[in-house]
């Protein structure tokens, strides 16, 4: 498969992944560099625009909340350095206003988590109208809803009454919810 895409990525193999997600990083960069790209990883925002200032890479996948702010900063610096990246945003929160202040700034396509190898490759080798194509096997509404609880639940530290407040339901059935193993 590396042979069939990697005339599709070109001369620079270059790839910027920006994710405080340390395992998950780690793991994509190994398998986008099975498939051609030379990745460099960054944890952090911080590292994330000193690599980019720095060595402004042809391709670039970022995570939009990192633990040091917005992953739209790194955005950012690589559209100034290098206005031709193609950048995929990745975000745990599939919100359509973020989507659009990711594109806005110039980010090319935006992909919720998860998100595999195969699906960045295609975001970031997509050109013009030959969007890719839609995943095979997409989460089910459940299991979407129950990953969005889960996210607001980390965020306000496994506090139940706030996340139930900020979900706007009610905390018993919040409780309900999360006693319960996740949907397929």
């Amino acid at each position: 498969m590396a042979e069939d895409i990697s005339a599709e990525i070109g001369p620079d193999r270059s790839l910027l992944l920006v994710d405080d997600d340390e395992p998950f990083v780690k793991r994509l960069a190994k398998a986008m560099e099975k498939r051609g790209f030379l990745p460099e990883t960054a944890e952090s925002v911080t590292a994330g625009k000193a690599i980019a200032q720095a060595r402004p890479p042809a391709y670039a996948v970022v995570d939009l909340r990192l633990e040091d702010g917005n992953g739209l900063d790194v955005v950012e610096v690589l559209r100034e350095r290098r206005p031709d990246c193609r950048i995929v945003v990745l975000t745990g929160y599939g919100a359509i206003a973020t989507a659009v202040a990711a594109v806005k700034i110039g980010a090319t396509d935006y992909l919720s988590k998860p998100a595999d190898a195969n699906d960045v490759t295609n975001a970031l080798l997509a050109r013009g109208a030959n969007h890719p194509a839609p995943p095979e096997n997409p989460m089910s509404a459940d299991r979407v809803r129950w990953e969005h609880i889960q996210r607001v639940y980390e965020m306000c530290d496994r506090n139940v009454s706030e996340t139930a407040r900020r979900l706007s339901m009610h905390r018993r059935t919040l409780q309900r919810i999360l006693a319960k193993r996740s949907p397929k």
